[in-house]
């Protein structure tokens, strides 16, 4: 095992790959506040300034000696893998993204790297809940990308830990989403109901930021070579979270639930994790409720929608 050594000026370095992301934006504030130089490669540039340098890069199409020299420049201790592909792409490009990125990464020789996996690199899941001893069997592209670019890190012999991350909300949260969606239509002040798919899953959810602090812990751990899940360590009704919402929002918002023509027929997914694990191995637990997680959603939901709902306003 190896533990992250303080340079003899007090400092540690990482660098965050997915820097602009809704998680890596986050993980790279949460690294900061723990005192640690930070940089980031993302595709684009953040909306907003941030205080640490960023480098514009196509991760997909990047070769690892190009990924080295950017851990050599900044004098990476970790690299945090925060990239990845999930709403709006196909199959393949899941794969790129999820897959051949991480195996790039692992022949890049990082001297320790963190990667953020996903619940659904398990699949199916028994009701007495998901532990790292869970079987892996992905029933989505996505899953079986993501199980993909975890394997390339366990099998490489790389020191790191692959964490596998609940359903993530909070704020910035992707409006590709299901929360997403529903909080920019209450932001948006729309007065039609909003038509889901039956909202019949129980699924663990974690605020984006409990997601950060997990990505710092483990990479001021000695732990290697071992996953870990992080989530909110329960299963919570998608229908009730959605009805959370609306209320939280103060709008007489009606939420229709209709089967999508055409589409497969609604699963009552199950899903909750054990993150037992994680508290004895990393210190870790969740810190934020979800009803702090969805009003803090809500509020960057009608941040985001303010320039647009002004525009409108001012032809």
């Amino acid at each position: 095992m190896s533990a992250i050594l303080r340079r003899p000026d007090g400092g540690r370095a990482v660098l965050v790959l997915g820097a602009s992301g809704f998680v890596g934006g986050h993980v790279c504030g949460a690294f900061e506040r723990a005192g640690w130089r930070v940089a980031g490669v993302a595709r684009t540039r953040p909306a907003t300034a941030t205080t640490y340098e960023i480098h514009e890069l196509d991760l997909v199409r990047a070769e690892p000696a190009r990924i080295a020299q950017l851990v050599r420049r900044h004098r990476a201790d970790v690299v945090v893998n925060a990239a990845g592909a999930v709403w709006g792409v196909t199959a393949d490009e899941m794969d790129l993204c999820n897959r051949d990125l991480v195996q790039r990464l692992v022949a890049a020789g990082p001297p320790r790297l963190v990667q953020v996996g996903s619940v659904h690199e398990y699949g199916p899941a028994p009701r007495t809940g998901i532990t790292e001893s869970t079987p892996t069997a992905p029933v989505t592209p996505y899953g079986r990308s993501k199980l993909a670019g975890a394997r390339a890190l366990l099998d490489s012999g790389t020191d790191g830990l692959v964490l596998r991350v609940s359903n993530v909300s909070g704020p910035g949260t992707s409006p590709l989403s299901l929360l997403g969606m529903v909080a920019g239509h209450l932001a948006g002040g729309g007065t039609e109901p909003l038509r889901l798919a039956p909202l019949l899953a129980h699924r663990d959810f974690l605020d984006v930021r409990d997601v950060a602090d997990a990505v710092v812990a483990a990479a001021e751990s000695e732990a290697t070579g071992q996953v870990v899940n992080i989530g909110g360590g329960q299963a919570t009704s998608v229908r009730e979270l959605v009805a959370r919402l609306v209320e939280l929002s103060g709008r007489r918002t009606r939420i229709v639930e209709a089967p999508v023509a055409g589409g497969r027929p609604p699963e009552a997914e199950w899903q909750r994790m054990d993150i037992g694990l994680a508290r004895t191995l990393l210190g870790w637990q969740p810190r934020r409720t979800l009803d702090e997680s969805l009003r803090d959603l809500l509020s960057s939901a009608v941040r985001a929608a303010a320039p647009t709902m002004s525009a409108s306003a001012h032809p």
